[in-house]
């Protein structure tokens, strides 16, 4: 994962991303990474719930 923290608390899960930070252009081109899961990853204490995340802005 590239700059994404997961926590579960009870039934909450809290996703913290620093919008501050970029990993430069994504694959295609057209976007700038600044955070993601590089692909779907379970979720801490639960092997069963997945979750794909992506956070990018424009170039």
């Amino acid at each position: 994962m590239k700059n994404c923290e997961m926590k579960l608390n009870g039934n909450l899960l809290t996703i913290t991303v620093d919008i501050s930070k970029e990993f430069g252009l994504s694959s295609s081109g057209k976007s700038i990474i600044i955070a993601s899961t590089e692909g779907n990853v379970s979720i801490p204490e639960k092997e069963e719930i997945k979750i794909g995340l992506n956070v990018y802005r424009k170039p």
